[in-house]
């Protein structure tokens, strides 16, 4: 079910966007409401589910984590089944950070951090490739992040 949203709806989605440290009072202000009804819209986009969560955003390289490599991934077989259970594996490994299903050629491309070359590859060798279901990997690294925006483009569409 798609919610309506107006102009202040979307404002207040753009600012925690932005800040999502802000105090409702503060974020009232710079929507041009009171504070009551700025955390009741809140809280009715978090019961929405337009909010999914919090979370603070994290220097990979400052904390170690020198490397940002994908693996293309084609898999042997895609049932259901067979989807769903490398879905999960996915899940347990921590060197990869998003993960896709696309049409095509490739099956799964996966976003990878680690902190240096050694680890990516023992990664690579230990656990991707060794994984049930997978048929190939094709990986690249990276050289630099020429855009990081981890935020939904919020404007008004309604």
């Amino acid at each position: 079910m798609k919610i309506r949203l107006d102009a202040i709806d979307w404002h207040i989605l753009n600012e925690l966007q932005s800040d999502g440290r802000i105090t409702n009072v503060e974020l009232a202000r710079r929507v041009g409401i009171s504070a009551p009804p700025c955390l009741r819209r809140v809280r009715a986009l978090e019961e929405a589910g337009l909010i999914i969560g919090y979370r603070t955003l994290l220097d990979e390289k400052q904390l170690g984590y020198d490397v940002t490599a994908f693996a293309m991934v084609g898999l042997h077989s895609q049932t259901e089944a067979d989807l769903n259970a490398f879905e999960e594996r996915i899940q347990a490994w921590p060197e990869v950070r998003e993960s896709f299903m696309l049409s095509g050629e490739v099956d799964f491309l996966l976003k990878c951090v680690v902190p240096d070359l050694q680890a990516f590859q023992n990664f690579i060798i230990r656990e991707l490739t060794a994984a049930p279901n997978v048929d190939s990997v094709r990986t690249a690294l990276t050289i630099r992040q020429t855009k990081n925006e981890p935020v939904v483009p919020v404007k008004e569409l309604g």
